[in-house]
């Protein structure tokens, strides 16, 4: 081999490494994120600012409001993985996370929220509005400060928590310039109440995991699940009513198909969690984490087919 060939793949060779490493931490700064929990964010800022304007929402105004959105999650993300970040450590499903497998350092991962906070809050303040942006601050302040040191204190953390995931509704309602009415305080209220089912499912699947890290999930509190089944059930019962508000309100656009389809999503979801509260094992939990999956991806898509 020629000194020329053997440099030539010398440097291939680095250079592939180079391009490696940076995937990597590229891929580690995204799994700070929270990349799941951003989208299903962005989906709901999305639906909400159609709802709020069925006319249409200005393109830059819509895409300024996603990207803004979507750094300020991703900020929130990174700061609740900084402040677990030896919990994480301690359960197997989070051990390999960037911050307690080593491989980014508490440094960057707090100039990375801060950088992201800083850009989207600016980005919604000067792009979209003030309103907008105040919502946006106000979400990742409850899920950051509130939600997140409340995990190891209280299993009142889940509904603090549901508090920060309701609040992405107003963000795309904001955004579309319209005033908050009872149709947005409906979509809130649902988002709200959908989480108990949903995250009971989770916090029953994860016990062990929560128990080990210290973190006072009401599946620790109660290893029995009686508490956490009755809270899944409690939350799915009242999603029903609340979710029909929407039907009922002067702006519907087919109430009686919207109505119908609710309904049966509702029941369909409460089935799930009375059976988890009779049952109380990991069949029946992942049955109603299921169930509260395709409750939200078709209640979404129904708001958006009859343009409630």
């Amino acid at each position: 081999m020629s000194r020329v060939t053997a440099a030539t793949t010398v440097s291939s060779i680095g250079g592939a490494r180079s391009r490696g490493r940076l995937l990597g931490r590229t891929v580690d700064y995204l799994e700070l994120t929270k990349p799941r929990i951003v989208a299903l964010e962005l989906v709901t800022v999305i639906v909400a600012a159609h709802l709020a304007s069925p006319l249409g929402v200005d393109p830059w105004v819509l895409l300024h409001t996603v990207c803004g959105a979507a750094l300020v999650a991703a900020s929130a993300g990174a700061w609740n993985q900084w402040w677990e970040q030896a919990a994480d450590a301690q359960m197997p499903r989070t051990a390999n996370r960037p911050l307690p497998a080593g491989r980014l350092a508490s440094k960057q991962v707090v100039a990375f929220g801060a950088a992201t906070f800083i850009a989207g809050a600016l980005e919604l303040m000067l792009a979209v509005n003030v309103a907008t942006a105040g919502v946006a601050l106000a979400t990742w302040l409850i899920y950051v400060l509130a939600y997140t040191p409340l995990k190891t204190r209280s299993p009142l953390n889940t509904a603090v928590g549901a508090v920060s995931g309701a609040l992405p509704i107003l963000i795309g309602w904001t955004a579309a310039g319209a005033a908050i009415d009872i149709r947005a305080v409906a979509l809130m209220g649902v988002m709200f109440l959908w989480q108990f089912p949903h995250f009971m499912a989770i916090a029953w699947l994860y016990r062990a995991d929560y128990a080990r890290a210290g973190q006072r999930m009401l599946t620790v509190v109660d290893p029995t699940g009686l508490r956490a089944g009755a809270q899944a059930v409690i939350g799915a019962l009242a999603l029903i009513p609340v979710s029909l508000v929407p039907a009922i309100s002067p702006e519907a656009g087919s109430p009686l198909i919207y109505g119908g389809w609710a309904l049966l999503l509702g029941i369909t979801q409460l089935t799930a969690a009375i059976l988890f509260l009779l049952h109380r094992d990991d069949r029946s939990a992942r049955r109603l984490l299921r169930a509260s999956l395709a409750y939200l991806i078709c209640w979404m898509s129904l708001l958006l087919l009859v343009a409630v």
